[in-house]
């Protein structure tokens, strides 16, 4: 069970649930996780595929599985992040008291998260994306445009076609599309800086 001081400075600076990540910290290695900082956050694998990682939020602590839609909840206690999450699955946690309730569950869990990446499971393609009109219409019209937004992963390509469909009205989609034109056309995603 060998901790990562990187895990330790992180704890020791978190000011909202330092307390309930120091009790899952045991759980998580005792498992035979490996733990590091990725994408700025304690992360625990298994010979280096991601099995789950702590995320800090307002009002709870999250322990993401990230294909927890592969794992059987037989506990129900895992939830889906949003409607656009295929994938990962969470926990949450408000509390020592919950995380010491949970522990044979997490526990279990991360066993069955481990044997579906020793298997090598993926959660499957995803659906064919479909472009907004307003988007379709730049890319039809604009090669360079379409060239750059073609040349960004498909993740990024998904991220910007949701934010530009979640306005209801067609001038705010297409007032979107033209605001982030100079992004995309420059290889960024929605969230590089």
């Amino acid at each position: 069970m060998k901790t990562n001081p990187k895990v330790d400075t992180y704890i020791r600076r978190s000011e909202n649930w330092p307390e309930e990540m120091a009790e899952l910290r045991p759980i998580l290695l005792s498992c035979g996780l490996t733990e590091e900082i990725k994408w700025g956050k304690p992360c625990y694998s298994h010979r280096g595929k991601n099995v789950v990682i702590l995320q800090e939020m307002k009002e709870f602590l999250a322990l993401m599985f990230f294909k927890g839609a592969l794992l059987n909840d037989s506990e129900g206690v895992l939830e889906d992040q949003g409607p656009n999450s295929r994938s990962g699955r969470r926990i949450r946690f408000t509390s020592v008291e919950e995380v010491a309730e949970l522990t044979d569950a997490v526990t279990a869990y991360i066993h069955e998260a481990i044997v579906v990446e020793k298997k090598g499971l993926d959660v499957g393609p995803a659906p064919e994306l479909v472009f907004i009109e307003e988007l379709q219409n730049r890319l039809d019209q604009d090669p360079a445009f379409k060239a750059a937004f073609e040349a960004l992963t498909l993740g990024r390509q998904r991220e910007y076609n949701l934010y530009f469909s979640s306005a209801k009205q067609a001038k705010t989609r297409e007032a979107r599309v033209e605001k982030h034109a100079p992004r995309i056309l420059a290889g960024k995603g929605f969230r590089d800086r």
